[in-house]
This record gives C-alpha cells, sequence and structure tokens, in this order.
C-alpha cells in the first residue's frame, strides 16, 4: 500500500502525476475488442517503467453506454464487459504493491436512463416520490414546450418529454449531457445519502481518489430560470456568468459534505474535480480548505501555443490558488479533448468547447515538435500533472474514422455536423506493425479502428529509441523525483528571455526554457542542458524545449 501523508513530507496528490486510463481504450485481455480491467493489471509494468504516481481510471460501472460509461446504472459494481469486482480489488492489490495509487471515476450530477431510480421515476407518474430525486417539471405553452431555455452539453435543449403510464405526452425531465443521462436533484436527502453511501464503498474499497466528472452541474438555481441562451447556443461554461444550472453557489455545499466523509479516511484520500468554469478565481472555489483537494486546469488545456497566452494562464492559476492553498494541477489532453499533437499542428492551436473542434488541417510534424517540448514545460510547472494515455506515444488525434463507427452522443445531438471525441478515444497501439497492434489478440477488430500508420508509434517501437517521445517522457519523470526545484516542489519565478520564450526558475539550480519564437534561441549563459526536448546544440530550435541546470 502506499506510504500515508505521514509518512511523507507533504501529501501524494500535491506534486503526483497521474496517468488517465480511458479503459475501453487502454488494453483488450478477453478479445472483444473493449479494453478491460485485466487489461489495465496486464500493463501496469508500463505505468511503472513510464515513472507515473497514479492512475485516474475512467468509469467502469455497468452502463448503457450511451455516452461512454458515463451513464451509470449500478454504482457499487463493474460493467461485465469489462471486469468484475473481483478483478479490481486485484488491480488495487497489485496497483499499490507496485507503489501505483488508483483514482477512479464518479458521475454524481446524473445517473443513467437505465438507472432503477429512473425507470421508477417515469413509471410512477406525476407526482410519484421517486420524481423529486431528478428534475420532472411540468412543460411551458400547456406542457408542449420544455420548462425552460436551457442547454445539453452534446447539443440541443437540455430536456426531454416523457411518456406517462397513461400513454399521454407528460411532464419534461431534465439533462445536461445526453437524454439518457438525467439529471439527479442535489437538494433531495435521498439523493445526498445515497452517494455517502457510494462513496463509502469505493473508499472502504481501497480507491486513493475520487474524481468529480461535471462537478460544476451538481446545483441549480431554485425556479430553475431561463439561462438567457441565444438559439444555436454552444455549451461554453468558461465564459458563463451567474449561471442557473453552472457553477452555482450550492454546489460548494455538496462538496463540504463529500469532504467530511473522505476526511475520515488514511491514505490522504484525494477529490479531484472536473469543473470548466469562467475562471481561475472561480475554479479555486472548488479547492478551497473544507471542499475537494485539487480541480483540473481547462485553462491550461485550452490554450494555444503562444508565450503570452500560456504565461498569462500560469500566471493566473497560481495567483488565484495560492489564497486557498491548493496546488496547481496541468493537463494537455484528455478523453474530451483533441489530442495536443494535433492542435499544436493547427493554425489555430486553442482547444475548442469540449474538444469539438473543426476539421481544420492539422501539421503533424510540428505538432509532435511543439507537444514534445509542451510535456517538458508541464512537468516542470509547480504541483500535479495529469497525462492522457497515448500522450507518452506522441499520438495524434484520428480525424478520419468513418462515420459509421463513431459513438460519441454528440454526432448524433449535432445533426450529425460535429463529429465528437471519438478520435482521441481509439484504441492503443502497443505492438506489431498491423491493428490491432497488441490491444487486443490478431484478428480482433477494435471498438475503434487504429490507423495502419500507428505502427512507428507503438510501445514496442519506441522503447527501446533514446530519441522516442516515450523516452523524452520516461525521461522527464524520472528527473522530476530527482532534480532540486522539482523533486522539492520550489516555487515558480519568471526569468525573462524574451517575448516569445516561456523561461522560469524552480529554486537556485533548476531552469526551464520553451521556445515558441521563429528563431533559434541561443542557450548560453542559461545553464547546462540535462533534457531537451529537440536537436542537440548550442541553440534551442524553434517550438522546442529545454531543462537546464543552473548551480
Amino acid at each position: 500500500m502506499p506510504a500515508t501523508a505521514g509518512e511523507g513530507r507533504r501529501p501524494w496528490w500535491r506534486t503526483a502525476v497521474v496517468y488517465e486510463v480511458y479503459l475501453r481504450s487502454f488494453a483488450d485481455s478477453d478479445g472483444n475488442g473493449l479494453g478491460d480491467v485485466n487489461g489495465l493489471r496486464g500493463r501496469l509494468a508500463h505505468l511503472v517503467d513510464l515513472g507515473v504516481d497514479a492512475v485516474w481510471i475512467t468509469p467502469w460501472y455497468p452502463s448503457p453506454m450511451a455516452d461512454g460509461g458515463y451513464d451509470v446504472s449500478d454504482y457499487r459494481d463493474i460493467d461485465p464487459r469489462v471486469g468484475t469486482l473481483a478483478d479490481v480489488d486485484a488491480l488495487l492489490a497489485e496497483a499499490h504493491a507496485a507503489g501505483l495509487r488508483v483514482v477512479i471515476d464518479l458521475v454524481a450530477n446524473h445517473t443513467s436512463a437505465e438507472h432503477p431510480w429512473f425507470a421508477a421515476a417515469v413509471a410512477g407518474g406525476p407526482g410519484a416520490p421517486e420524481r423529486a430525486r431528478y428534475f420532472f417539471r411540468d412543460g411551458r405553452a400547456g406542457g408542449a414546450e420544455p420548462p425552460n431555455d436551457w442547454i445539453s452539453a452534446f447539443g440541443g435543449r437540455a430536456w426531454t418529454r416523457v411518456t406517462e403510464p397513461d400513454g399521454r405526452p407528460g411532464q419534461w425531465y431534465l439533462h445536461l449531457f445526453a437524454p439518457e443521462q438525467p439529471d439527479l436533484d442535489w437538494d433531495d436527502i435521498t439523493v445526498q445519502e445515497e452517494f455517502d453511501d457510494i462513496l463509502r464503498f469505493w473508499l472502504d474499497r481501497g480507491v486513493d481518489g475520487i474524481r468529480v466528472d461535471a462537478a460544476p452541474a451538481m446545483a441549480k438555481l431554485p425556479g430553475l430560470p431561463d439561462a438567457g441562451h441565444r438559439p444555436g447556443a454552444l455549451f461554453e461554461s468558461s465564459a458563463w456568468v451567474d449561471n442557473p444550472h453552472w457553477d452555482v453557489d450550492e454546489v460548494h455545499e455538496i462538496f463540504r459534505r463529500w469532504r467530511r466523509i473522505g476526511d475520515t479516511y488514511d491514505g490522504d484520500r484525494l477529490f479531484v474535480s472536473e469543473a470548466v468554469v469562467n475562471g481561475p478565481e472561480r475554479l479555486s472555489r472548488y479547492v478551497r480548505p473544507d471542499e475537494l483537494h485539487t480541480t483540473f486546469n481547462f485553462d491550461y488545456l485550452k490554450a494555444p501555443w503562444d508565450a503570452g497566452s500560456i504565461r498569462a494562464v500560469i500566471e493566473g492559476t497560481l495567483a488565484a490558488l495560492a489564497p486557498v492553498g491548493a496546488p496547481a494541477t496541468w493537463v494537455l489532453s484528455s478523453h474530451d479533448e483533441t489530442r495536443h499533437v494535433t492542435r499544436f499542428g493547427r493554425v489555430s492551436s486553442g482547444a475548442a468547447t469540449m474538444g469539438f473542434d473543426a476539421s481544420a488541417p492539422a501539421d503533424l510534424e510540428l505538432g509532435l515538435r511543439r507537444a514534445r517540448a509542451a510535456a517538458l514545460l508541464t512537468l516542470a510547472l509547480p504541483g500535479g500533472a495529469y497525462l492522457y494515455q497515448g500522450e507518452e506515444l506522441g499520438l495524434p488525434e484520428v480525424e478520419d474514422l468513418p462515420e459509421e463507427v463513431l459513438q460519441d452522443p454528440t454526432w448524433e445531438r449535432s445533426g450529425r455536423t460535429a463529429r465528437g471525441r471519438d478520435g482521441c478515444r481509439v484504441p492503443l497501439p502497443w505492438s506489431g506493425d498491423r491493428p490491432p497492434f497488441g490491444f487486443s489478440a490478431d484478428g480482433v477488430q477494435p471498438w475503434l479502428p487504429q490507423p495502419e500508420s500507428w505502427r512507428g508509434l507503438t510501445v514496442a517501437a519506441q522503447r527501446e529509441d533514446p530519441s522516442s517521445t516515450l523516452s523524452l517522457y520516461r525521461d522527464a519523470l524520472r528527473l522530476r523525483r530527482s532534480l532540486h526545484g522539482l523533486a522539492d516542489d520550489a516555487p515558480l519565478t519568471w526569468h525573462e528571455v524574451g517575448p516569445d520564450v516561456v523561461a522560469f526558475d524552480r529554486g537556485p539550480a533548476f531552469r526551464c526554457v520553451v521556445n515558441m519564437s521563429a528563431r533559434p534561441l541561443p542557450l548560453a549563459g542559461l545553464g547546462r542542458p540535462v533534457l531537451r526536448s529537440g536537436d542537440d546544440g548550442d541553440a534551442l530550435p524553434p517550438d522546442t524545449a529545454a531543462w537546464l541546470v543552473t548551480g
């Protein structure tokens, strides 16, 4: 079992590098084309060799899979397609024995429409006590129109009308995501107590942390007033102010309740939120001392490849978190966002809402060069970092998936105009020179097809190549544990080099320099390079980074 906080200098999560496993796409152990718990168990050695501290696993609960497992029908079990509770117990034991902590996903804003609660609510009809657990409301215009103007993150309105038990059109229910994901009403005491018990179920089982999905959605303004969304509006929560269904202040009472539960457990258990809100100050409210411990940093993820923009995000993040004493987290990609190799190769290199980028051309050679530099930048910043599976291989977004294989609900909800997130969820390539590249047994078709071009990006192809992206990540994570300034989590101080260069020191002897200009940057006088993302030489080429020792 990993050491407790009392056995180390600081809580593990303050500086942890956490590796996100999108379970369906990590490794398939039973030949059904779908990644599973035992596939992850069989590849733990890769994570240990890489040098990460923890693994975050996307939802593994029983689910109809309307949204990749984020529509949960049973919170205390494992979907039989990916394993059993016994497999999970074995995974926890093996991960802990290898020095890895395990963080799981908790989807608490909504259930599946196939959850027993929701089935009972629909069957019970208007006024049934089960409907109080969700947002069932009468419609406007005599019932024919939704109760308000709220919109879904996946496109369209956030309300669906039910057919009542007597066969007539009836009330509407709220779903800020897909119609198959009805929102829970967190004002209901039954909901609160149910999730108290769910938290204890998993913490008792030995998980080291909980990632809170869609955290800002979990409270709504009383009365459910209109939000003022214009026709065709996108779900741009990072721009919303005083929105009645997102980042409502009462949401923090839920997290204070959860924190009180988590604090009764030893082992320094972690709560981390997914909270796309309007700016660092609003984000910092989720990590006040009596709430969650850390939160994902979407401003950093969405920043374009521009020195001024990236420096402003870093400064804003650190300044906002300092008063509440929470560490920053830094992330470049996830299962919801366009892979940053592709994003950084575009003229417009910032991330779009929910990762649904337009199909703009990408220079993948440029994108990979910038992605390698961004890895050194990210891993040199104070606090923790999240890596998305496959970024250590330099995987690009798969932008040419056939339409008939697309599964993201956005594809249909948008009228087949937004391809959604399937392109960043294609199964990992492990070995071999043709699909399924060791993800599944030879001859098995993975749930999403892999490009033939990935033959040179497999783990096996990169493992022994000192210039590979995999080797760069391994070297960076090893040095992060040993270099003064990084290992002891020293504060950041900027080092002024030029307007198109991001350069900073951590302690008296470490410096990170990222050249975002169009010209080589001489390294003379900046320090002795110990790791570089690009060519060796006396200068740092454009779109590359270096770690230097200055003392």
